[in-house]
């Protein structure tokens, strides 16, 4: 579901958002786990090549607002070139993310 489409939904008589817009929105984001015993790096980009902005301890969860393709990683849960956005210019290697599928579980980023 879109943030349109939920706005459509609940927003008031003007189409602004309501406060159950808001909680929608926040409810559609799940959170994961990163592979466990692993401190991973967060880039402002999808590659290796993109400088780190900081570090997430160890047993840490995340958001996934979207994926994008990039540098292809190899992790705890396989081979991968999707990367996971977990919030603005931040990004992780799905390979080290615990999502359950081996493909893409949110939108495509852009």
């Amino acid at each position: 579901m879109s943030i349109d489409r939920v706005e459509e939904i609940t927003g008031d008589s003007e189409g602004e958002p309501t406060a159950e817009t808001a909680a929608a929105v926040t409810a559609a984001v799940r959170y994961y786990s990163v592979a466990p015993g692993v401190r991973l790096n967060v880039r402002s980009g999808p590659s290796t090549s993109y400088s780190i902005v900081r570090v997430l301890s160890e047993g840490a969860r995340v958001p996934i607002f979207c994926q994008t393709p990039g540098q292809t990683i190899s992790g705890p849960y396989g081979t991968t070139n999707i990367w996971d956005n977990i919030g603005d210019g931040d990004y992780i290697s799905d390979a080290y993310v615990y999502t359950g599928a081996d493909g893409y579980v949110a939108g495509r980023c852009g």
